[in-house]
């Protein structure tokens, strides 16, 4: 079932070809900026992968990928990635990417199982990005350097774009927000995980928030999060547990906090055994990806996914992500949107 945020009295401040021509100002600006940020070359990637590798990401593990038989290998099965976070790693190894430097990708993905609205739609695209580290790196204090490095890159386009379109005019916070999932639960226990985060970015703009798929003291996690990626089990310096998180922006259009990336220190091999074992998914240590990593071929990383349609929504200030991308919305939903002066591409 599709959902409806409705903003209040939006109207668009660009028109469908100014529209487009922003898209791809965003796009060239912000991909140049976290280049240069963060060290990151350039990247062929894949759309799809073979079966039963474990390279392909399984989100929350239960959505299902978009699966189809290759004549030419037997009719073997290849799927449509849900993100490249295990394939990306496996590139460092392959390029020999020292420490401090890393790769990006445009990946495009079909999630056939997306509850359809203004934030999700079938067709994800997102800069994928891998970075290799040290094992002195794996502490939340590099993490948040990460971050914030991501943030200038961040700021950096919100202001080109203003620029470009006075009519847009500036709203990221000037720094952003560090925050550990159990400390939000804390600060706001009678709210759910999403209510959370609308209060925090209201409160403070911009906010990253830490721990993300571990279990918190009211016994579930904040979200949901894959055992063999992202690290969210190894105690920190903090005193809490988890190497990753969440970075979201306070969106003035629809008045909620509005997600931007996904992101982590990566599992080395004992967060990944822990993790499989919390999950109940040992039997993946047998997997192609997962082999290797447990057999120290893999270089130790940090990596996230930054949504491209997603930003250029949120510079660009439009209500829903249908004003960006071109996608298949239920008849009632595209009604909904008109009604509301919203026009989908």
């Amino acid at each position: 079932m599709s959902y409806f945020i409705e903003p209040v009295r939006y109207k668009s401040l660009l028109d469908r070809q100014e529209t487009e021509k922003g898209i791809k100002l965003v796009k060239d600006y912000f991909q140049l900026a976290l280049s240069k940020a963060l060290q990151l070359r350039r990247v062929t990637a894949p759309l799809f992968v073979l079966q039963g590798q474990g390279i392909n990401d399984d989100l929350s593990g239960t959505e299902r990928a978009v699966t189809f038989p290759v004549k030419e290998l037997g009719d073997a099965k290849a799927e449509v990635v849900h993100s490249l976070a295990k394939w990306k790693r496996m590139s460092l190894a392959e390029y020999k990417i020292k420490a401090g430097s890393g790769l990006y990708t445009d990946m495009n993905a079909i999630r056939a199982d997306e509850e359809l609205g203004n934030l999700h739609s079938l067709y994800v695209d997102q800069w994928d990005w891998e970075r290799t580290i040290r094992a002195q790196d794996r502490n939340v204090r590099f993490l948040k350097q990460i971050v914030r490095k991501i943030y200038g890159a961040l700021l950096d386009t919100g202001s080109f774009v203003a620029t470009a379109y006075p009519q847009l005019r500036p709203f990221l916070a000037p720094k952003i927000h560090f925050i550990h999932a159990e400390e939000l639960l804390q600060l706001y226990p009678g709210l759910t995980p999403k209510q959370r985060e609308d209060e925090i970015c209201r409160k403070w703009g911009s906010v990253f928030i830490i721990g993300i798929g571990g279990a918190l003291s009211d016994g579930k996690p904040h979200d949901l999060r894959a055992p063999d990626y992202d690290d969210w089990s190894t105690p920190n310096e903090d005193g809490y547990a988890g190497l990753n998180g969440d970075l979201l922006i306070w969106n003035p259009v629809l008045g909620r906090a509005f997600e931007v990336s996904s992101m982590g220190i990566r599992v080395d091999a004992e967060a990944m055994r822990r993790q499989l074992a919390i999950s109940g998914k040992t039997e993946r240590e047998g997997l192609l990806f997962h082999r290797r990593l447990l057999a120290g071929e893999l270089p130790l990383s940090i990596g996230g996914g930054i949504g491209q349609s997603r930003l250029c929504m949120l510079f660009l200030q439009k209500a829903h992500i249908g004003e960006i991308q071109a996608s298949i919305w239920p008849e009632d939903h595209r009604e909904t949107c008109r009604k509301a002066g919203i026009p989908l591409i």
